[in-house]
């Protein structure tokens, strides 16, 4: 990431994009780079710009957000991308993070919430809100997916399968170390070997990695 956390806004409405800028732009470290009005323009942004992060729409003319999502996500990990949406759908939520989303918020969302969802992002992490966590797995225990090919859990340590359990029930990294009796600098290194074990790019992957292989805590 650099030094300055550099956004590109992509939505098909001018009045978002003015205001988002406005509130971005009024953070110090972040700059807005760049604005698309489709999934298209703002694939090409990704490619031209190189941002840190897009905030992107997901119902737009053309080639729609979650598609664009895909695309550049698919292209390489250096660019990160919040899906911020009018709509609160399940639907949505699960296509942005089965896309490769690193957040999804609501822009009904608090300015501050949205400034920090952008810096969050940013710096690798995922925006992993606890009501977002709890639909995911609301959704896999009614229909739990088919695992997918690749690592199995045995691939972890007992400890990894631990902080992984408790990862796929929310907890944050704080609330994992007092429930495990660990530091938090050492729960952070086994979410980091978990994440190149299970190929997953954040904490989402290893929520969704987890349901999709019966993990329980």
């Amino acid at each position: 990431m650099s030094e300055r956390v550099r956004v590109v806004l992509v939505d098909d409405h001018e009045m978002i994009r003015t205001g988002l800028r406005t509130i971005l732009e009024a953070t110090p470290g972040i700059e807005v780079v760049g604005e698309a009005a489709d999934g298209a323009a703002a694939i090409a942004a990704a490619q031209t710009l190189a941002p840190d992060v897009l905030c992107m729409d997901v119902q737009m003319p053309g080639t729609d957000g979650l598609a664009a999502t895909r695309t550049i996500t698919d292209a390489g990990p250096g660019i990160r991308v919040l899906v911020l949406t009018t709509f609160d759908r399940d639907d949505y939520l699960f296509e942005a993070l089965s896309a490769g989303a690193s957040g999804f918020l609501l822009k009904t969302a608090p300015p501050e919430a949205i400034v920090e969802a952008v810096r969050v992002i940013a710096r690798g992490d995922a925006l992993l809100a606890p009501e977002v966590t709890r639909r995911v797995i609301e959704r896999f225990v009614v229909t739990p997916p088919p695992a997918r090919p690749g690592a199995v859990i045995t691939d972890l340590t007992e400890r990894e399968r631990d902080v992984l359990a408790l990862v796929a029930r929310g907890r944050a990294n704080a609330e994992i170390a007092a429930e495990l009796h660990v530091g938090e600098a050492t729960v952070k290194t086994h979410v980091s070997h978990m994440l190149l074990k299970l190929e997953v790019r954040d904490r989402i992957g290893l929520v969704i990695w987890a349901y999709e292989h019966g993990v329980r805590a």
